[in-house]
């Protein structure tokens, strides 16, 4: 809708971009460092948490894009499963025969991974969505973990959001805790990445300008979604739509805090803003409205007391003149 207006060749904040359209910050750069050389060094155990869209899912794919040649990847992403359902699925992600008996799959699992170590290969099992794993199942895969011995075939890789950190803390938890080689936790967009962010994705959509937020915007963009990237693209896609129907060639604050109002929820933790902004003045008007409301009734409640004294005063000159 949008895009002519503003000389666009695609959609610059799309939710789930082409993987040709990945912006890493400082910290998503580092992470995906880390991790990298966790895989490579055989540092078993992998710990990755952040916020809901601080961009988890960005660095796994773009680890998945690096490591793949040399690694064999298994992905869990719905770990709400029993145990009989975890090795179903695992057995089926690795080519295993699995009759129901735990056993026997361990016994092809160790063979598998004596194959993988004298191939020189790699298994990666990753777990998104960590924080919901129940925990006999992380326990369980701590035990998976033992089949690999001293020959560092099998690496795990736990994702989730930073209540995974106080799972992990579990009494029960700790011989896995202690396992874990590397932890990283992703953090916020500062205010000069939240910057080059939306510039990047402006340029990657072929912006005919570059400069199509003004500071004023960018800085209540960046207030507003705590430098949350998928936040980011929510709030500037609205506003795109916003300065679209103003026909205004510039993304300013007033146009952000608008679209901020409209798409701020009640207890939303997301969107946040500024003490004394046009946006925390909003609420008044509607208390404004109520006492139009109230003058309004108050003022029909007096005419038709008037119109009822008016009454009784002819009945009264009536009677006398009778």
């Amino acid at each position: 809708m949008y895009r002519s207006f503003y000389g666009l060749q695609g959609k610059p904040f799309e939710l789930s971009p082409s993987s040709d359209v990945v912006y890493l910050s400082d910290s998503h750069q580092e992470a995906l460092a880390t991790l990298r050389y966790g895989v490579i060094s055989d540092k078993g155990f992998l710990l990755l948490t952040g916020g809901i869209g601080t961009g988890k899912t960005t660095i796994l794919n773009c680890l998945l894009k690096m490591v793949k040649e040399k690694v064999r990847v298994c992905v869990l992403n719905n770990p709400t499963l029993t145990r009989h359902e975890f090795y179903s699925f695992l057995a089926a992600k690795l080519g295993l025969a699995f009759d129901g008996d735990k056993a026997h799959f361990l016994v092809h699992f160790a063979q598998l991974l004596q194959d993988f170590h004298q191939n020189r290969q790699k298994i990666l099992l990753i777990i998104d969505e960590a924080q919901v794993f129940p925990l006999e199942l992380l326990e369980e895969v701590r035990l998976l973990s033992n089949q690999a011995g001293e020959d560092n075939v099998l690496s795990i890789f736990l994702i989730g959001q930073p209540e995974l950190q106080e799972v992990l803390s579990h009494p029960r938890l700790l011989p896995l805790r202690q396992r874990i080689g590397i932890n990283y936790h992703l953090r916020p967009f500062g205010r000069g990445d939240t910057e080059r962010y939306i510039a990047y994705r402006l340029n990657k959509a072929g912006a005919a300008n570059p400069v199509l937020f003004t500071e004023a915007a960018i800085e209540r963009i960046h207030q507003a979604s705590s430098g949350n990237p998928r936040l980011i693209n929510i709030i500037c896609d609205h506003a795109l739509v916003s300065g679209f129907v103003r026909s205004s060639k510039l993304i300013d604050g007033e146009i952000v805090e608008e679209c901020v109002n409209e798409l701020r929820l009640p207890g939303e933790p997301g969107l946040t803003l500024s003490p004394g902004s046009e946006l925390e003045n909003s609420r008044p008007v509607k208390r404004r409205s109520r006492a139009r409301r109230i003058n309004s009734a108050t003022a029909m409640l007096s005419v038709l007391t008037l119109v009822a004294a008016v009454g009784v005063l002819f009945y009264y000159l009536g009677w006398i003149s009778w």
